[in-house]
């Protein structure tokens, strides 16, 4: 009898049937895909340095919800995907010995930790000979299309820019395959667990957030919709990208790229179709601006690797002496600081688990440069709280607020007054965070804010 070539197909932060370059792979060689999610025990009950839960329940909750829905749409297929709790390279091995496959396909990871579990998976597959074969699929562009090894990225942003956007092409997304074939091994798919059945408390949705996040391709694919073609909010947004208050101020598909529901290459090719439509103007470029930004945040993460996380930043630069004041730091987590502009801020992130773009550089730039405590506090903090925590993206731009980074601007300070009267001069934002403002005048909050 001829052997059936299977692969198992290991979702990660790839959590999406269009435009996975590992799915297409695994099609091309194998007759019966498996697809697997196992819900890591180190990243949904693990702790960081300073005691925070690397996944608080927000996030745990849109993950949940990503699963589900990407297990609706392989079924309309007319497959499964197995699910399982635990640690990866030893599930995974087990399920590779159960199902008799000849290759696990996934997404490719470079940071340290996620490095190490891909390197024990891929020991373990050889000793039973079977194959582990990772693809990318986080990024704009593929690193082997542009213009220097990853080792040689440069180390700010602008050159990176100038070099990379006038000579590099970006590939189109890969499409949805349309169906799969039958499985011939019978074996138990799983449930996905609940939050309580990880170990949370159940999530409530706090009806001042900026909207409701809901885990999964679908509800990507329809917020592209709607920022894209039903309100054309792409139009303006250079001009409203730096909002605090509701859905529209920016694309807010954050927590979608960083679970992997949207490709980034998808999101290119809309626009791409969009300025046809319409036109191109600075706010269509700026939208591929800020994904240039985050290709180049993963750059940094492959090219420096743990050093993203020390303490003393990718070139070994004096921190200063930072504290670790614990009285100083609670203000700042539970949004009792006396300004303002970062009390609201925090207290945002506290009950929604999101926060603007604006709002994070300030409350960073707060904790560095006004109470002068260790960045990492801060960096681990986002982390476990942000619905849209990418590793990248997260830990590199802590370091650029502490002058620890790539930015040739050693001392990146944001003035929460400035920026206050800048950004929410009415105090609209202020007084939707903190209640107990909300009898005083914008003036009189300003005042409040220059008092401390």
């Amino acid at each position: 009898m001829k052997k059936v070539k299977r692969a198992i197909l290991w979702f990660k932060t790839d959590l999406r049937l269009h435009d996975n370059e590992a799915l297409i792979e695994a099609i091309k060689v194998a007759e019966e895909i498996y697809p697997v999610f196992v819900f890591d025990e180190r990243i949904f009950n693990s702790f960081s340095d300073h005691g925070f839960r690397k996944t608080a329940s927000f996030r745990a909750q849109f993950i949940i919800e990503s699963v589900e829905d990407l297990r609706n749409n392989l079924k309309n297929k007319g497959i499964d995907i197995i699910v399982r709790i635990g640690k990866p390279e030893e599930v995974l091995l087990e399920l590779a010995k159960e199902l008799k496959t000849s290759w696990v396909f996934g997404l490719m990871e470079r940071l340290p930790e996620e490095e190490k579990v891909q390197n024990v998976l891929e020991k373990n597959l050889w000793a039973i000979g079977q194959e582990l074969r990772l693809f990318r699929g986080k990024m704009l562009y593929y690193t082997q299309d542009l213009p220097f090894p990853i080792a040689h990225t440069p180390d700010t942003f602008t050159s990176f820019r100038k070099e990379v956007e006038k000579v590099t092409r970006i590939r189109e997304p890969y499409p949805t395959p349309e169906n799969f074939c039958t499985w011939t091994v019978e074996t138990d798919c799983g449930v996905i667990p609940t939050l309580k059945e990880l170990n949370y408390d159940q999530t409530e949705f706090e009806s001042r957030a900026v909207m409701r996040f809901k885990g999964g391709e679908s509800q990507a694919l329809k917020r592209l919709q709607h920022y894209f073609w039903d309100c054309k909010l792409i139009n303006n947004y250079e001009e409203t990208r730096n909002g605090l208050v509701g859905a529209d101020y920016s694309t807010k598909f954050s927590p979608w790229l960083a679970q992997g529901c949207l490709s980034p290459k998808l999101i290119f090719s809309e626009l791409l179709k969009y300025e046809k439509a319409y036109g191109a103007n600075k706010s269509t470029y700026w939208l591929y601006f800020e994904l240039l930004w985050r290709d180049y945040f993963r750059l940094m993460g492959k090219k420096f690797g743990a050093k993203i996380f020390n303490r003393n930043g990718l070139f070994g630069k004096s921190t200063k002496n930072h504290s670790e004041d614990e009285k100083k730091f609670k203000s700042w987590l539970d949004g009792t600081t006396g300004q303002p502009f970062i009390d609201a801020n925090m207290i945002e992130l506290k009950l929604s688990g999101f926060m603007s773009n604006r709002g994070r550089q300030n409350v960073a730039s707060y904790l560095v440069n006004d109470l002068k405590l260790n960045w990492q506090l801060g960096a681990e903090y986002f982390e476990s709280q942000l619905i849209d925590y990418d590793p990248t993206s997260n830990w590199v731009n802590w370091l650029y607020i502490a002058g620890l980074g790539n930015d040739p601007r050693e001392d990146r300070y944001f003035n929460p007054i400035t920026q206050s009267r800048r950004y929410d001069p009415n105090c609209e934002y202020i007084k939707l965070w903190l209640p107990q403002l909300s009898n005083l005048l914008s003036d009189e909050i300003h005042e409040l804010n220059n008092s401390q």
